[in-house]
């Protein structure tokens, strides 16, 4: 064998036997069934969609070109936009941390509270983030806290799980080595689990507050503040252009946060490899 050809080599699964070529072909079709079966259920009509693109064409044309004479009203909704994501996020890491270490196979002896744990964080992150806001909402009135909150709760759901995965992945060693010298639960945790899992931990939470910077700008709709209201209002009122000039905005308030915590997560995950 050549090195072109070693370079190349396949090195995924590669059936053997009549067996093997046989259970191949049957997961296959039983794969082909269920991706028509699905689709059958979505309504997929690629006809549909290409009928109607003239009325996309028709909204494009109506919005463009953008208002760029609203952008200094939107600044005050785009920071709370901001606001509304950075405490979203804050809010749900000290929840998330207590019940990553419950939910976390590997520290949590007692499978009842492992199992309660795990399925409570099933939970939470399975309500989405609009039925969180419009709970809230009708709660604490209109505003941006019902959006922090709705973030909170769910952002717990979903940095409970990264984080008790992050904990499940850890190097036992140094953990048996705490326990053989008669360190207590806490002291394993702080000594041995916190400085394994600390840069995943920042990683994700960085990840997270793109995740909630997004999600802040839609929990808008439902009346929870920021650029989300705004663009509802322009749609309601047939403004077209200041719509245009709202989905701007969030793209690049995506785009900055995006390059500034990818940047972030890589200078730390960098520093954590030394």
């Amino acid at each position: 064998m050549t090195d072109a050809d070693s370079r190349y080599r396949w090195t995924g699964y590669s059936p053997r036997g009549t067996r093997g070529w046989v259970t191949l072909t049957m997961s296959a079709l039983a794969l082909a069934y269920v991706l028509h079966w699905s689709a059958l259920g979505a309504q997929l009509s690629w006809g549909e969609l290409a009928a109607g693109l003239p009325q996309i064409a028709d909204f494009a044309s109506r919005a463009l070109p953008p208002d760029t004479g609203v952008l200094g009203r939107l600044m005050a909704p785009a920071l709370e936009t901001v606001q509304i994501a950075v405490w979203g996020t804050l809010l749900a890491v000290p929840p998330a941390v207590v019940l990553s270490f419950l939910a976390a196979r590997n520290l949590q002896s007692r499978r009842w509270l492992y199992q309660s744990t795990r399925q409570l964080l099933n939970g939470v992150r399975s309500i989405n983030e609009l039925i969180l806001a419009l709970v809230f909402v009708s709660a604490v009135g209109l505003g941006p806290f019902p959006g922090v909150l709705a973030l909170a709760v769910h952002g717990a759901g979903m940095l409970g799980k990264f984080f008790a995965e992050a904990i499940e992945e850890i190097d036992q060693g140094p953990l048996e080595a705490l326990r053989a010298t008669g360190a207590r639960p806490l002291q394993v945790i702080v000594y041995g689990v916190l400085p394994q899992v600390l840069t995943a931990w920042i990683a994700v939470l960085l990840y997270r507050f793109e995740v909630n910077l997004r999600s802040a700008t839609v929990l808008g709709m439902v009346g929870a503040g920021g650029l989300g209201f705004e663009l509802v209002g322009s749609l309601k009122l047939f403004r077209y252009q200041e719509t245009a000039t709202c989905i701007l905005v969030i793209m690049g308030m995506v785009i900055v946060a995006d390059m500034i915590s990818s940047q972030l997560r890589h200078r730390i995950q960098n520093s954590g490899r030394h």
